[in-house]
């Protein structure tokens, strides 16, 4: 099957991400970053009830720097991303073959054989076609199955920068030609109308990855409160999602 332009682009971006130190570009490799991906991780793994025995499909694997994380909780875990330069990093990784199996291939065009017990993925979705990609998730589920991901916050300033203005992508290297973020109103009623369930989409992530570790017990503070803010909480960073499909 041939790839579309957004796809080529995404793997052309990826091949010049994974020729640098990527977790740093993302700004998961630093001090206040590896915080973000640790509250992330730990919404992602609630949100989808993580745990040994369960089959679960992470889109968007990337490194395998959330993988690795996800691994932990014992669940099977078959984790799919479109680039053949980030895969070999995530493969270095040295997971258990028996417990992570890695695919590369577009997830929209996964042939990954479902149910799963849960769908997941941190900073993907936003990538994506978004209508396909929520009718494959659907598929792919098992009836009461989960879905949980982390995405970017359009109405977070800087987000809304990046993703608008296509005069100052190149200042942001990890911003893709293609990607966007997500308004939690709209995307909520998208989810709905392909069937899921409980969707619950919340704002949160106030601790930026560039901050000092001097003042990250500050921030963390702060973010707290600002999270549970009406008005100022819709301008976070980052947007937890999750949902099940009906059983």
């Amino acid at each position: 099957m041939s790839l579309s332009q957004r796809a080529r682009n995404e793997i052309e971006h990826s091949k010049g991400l994974a020729a640098l130190d990527t977790e740093s570009v993302w700004g998961w490799g630093i001090p206040a970053g590896r915080l973000r991906a640790e509250k992330r991780s730990a919404l992602i793994i609630e949100g989808a009830n993580l745990m040994a025995g369960q089959r679960v499909l992470e889109i968007g694997c990337g490194t395998g720097n959330f993988t690795e994380i996800f691994a932990r909780t014992g669940a099977q875990i078959v984790a799919v991303d479109i680039s053949p330069d980030l895969l070999e990093k995530a493969l270095a990784r040295g997971l258990p073959a028996g417990q992570v199996q890695f695919i590369q291939q577009r997830f929209e065009d996964c042939d990954a054989n479902g149910s799963f017990d849960a769908v997941i993925g941190s900073s993907i979705l936003h990538h994506l076609d978004i209508q396909l990609a929520f009718s494959k998730i659907f598929d792919l589920l098992k009836p009461g199955g989960r879905l949980s991901f982390g995405e970017p916050n359009m109405l977070n300033p800087q987000v809304f920068l990046e993703r608008r203005f296509y005069f100052i992508k190149p200042l942001f290297g990890y911003v893709s030609p293609d990607e966007t973020a997500f308004l939690r109103w709209s995307l909520r009623t998208q989810m709905m109308d392909f069937g899921f369930e409980n969707v619950e989409i919340k704002p949160l992530d106030w601790l930026h990855p560039l901050v000092p570790s001097a003042l990250i017990g500050l921030v963390t503070g702060v973010e707290k409160q600002l999270e549970k803010t009406p008005i100022f909480r819709e301008f976070a960073g980052s947007l937890y999602i999750r949902a099940r499909r009906p059983l």
